[in-house]
């Protein structure tokens, strides 16, 4: 992957609908030569789908929050936030917790509610989002080297 690679993946993260042609007039390269570099992209799997940025506040989705989980019921955990519509990200991490799930809901309540249910299947200690400096950073732009 070279910086053109990088500038191709740096405005399809930024607007995954640009076309193609307003993509090579911005990078300085032919229709084809994008359109060959993009589709080279996505059969390395650098690529692996294009989607849509929801507003959470606009879907009445007011209360973000991290909470980091301990269980011993692992593929339950898993199933259970599998199904809910609130749970919108789950990692297996290390330490002393084993799971950290990203909750979108609409109040403290709901919230308080959904956790309810998680208490079911171990302990957990809840983080709730106050603000957000930033998130979905692009992880293919380069940025400074740090000694």
């Amino acid at each position: 992957m070279d910086h053109i690679d990088s500038k191709i993946l740096t405005l399809l993260h930024d607007n995954a609908r640009i076309s193609i042609s307003e993509m090579s007039r911005t990078i300085a390269m032919s229709q084809p030569a994008v359109t060959e570099r993009v589709r080279k992209l996505e059969e390395q799997g650098i690529i692996t789908g294009y989607r849509v940025q929801l507003s959470p506040h606009k879907l009445g989705k007011h209360t973000t929050a991290f909470v980091l989980f301990k269980t011993n019921k692992c593929p339950d955990l898993t199933a259970f936030c599998e199904s809910s519509p609130d749970i919108v990200e789950l990692y297996r991490i290390s330490g002393e917790y084993n799971f950290l799930m990203k909750i979108v809901t609409e109040t403290t309540e709901s919230l308080a509610s959904l956790l309810d249910e998680c208490n079911a299947f171990g302990f957990s200690s809840i983080l709730v989002v106050l603000s957000t400096a930033f998130e979905d950073k692009n992880i293919a732009e380069v940025g400074p080297t740090y000694p």
